[in-house]
């Protein structure tokens, strides 16, 4: 994820903006972290998507064709 001191500036400005405004160049940073953030989160929920194997109840394994496809390509998959 983000880096801790990132993620601390990147709340101050967060409240910073509901209680005083921003000026100019706090807004261009908050727009960079929170970027950043985004950027950080998508990676991570793919990489979590791409390692997940979907089972029914009966415990067959129902993952989607395209997944599988994917886990194929990066080798998690035979």
């Amino acid at each position: 994820m983000l880096e801790e001191h990132k993620l601390k500036r990147l709340n101050e400005l967060s409240n910073k903006k509901k209680s005083s405004g921003l000026s100019e160049e706090e807004g261009k940073e908050q727009t960079s972290l929170r970027a950043e953030y985004l950027s950080n989160f998508r990676n991570s929920f793919k990489k979590t998507i791409e390692n997940t194997k979907v089972l029914d109840p009966d415990g067959s394994d129902v993952t989607p064709e395209k997944l599988k496809e994917i886990q194929r390509q990066n080798n998690l998959r035979d």
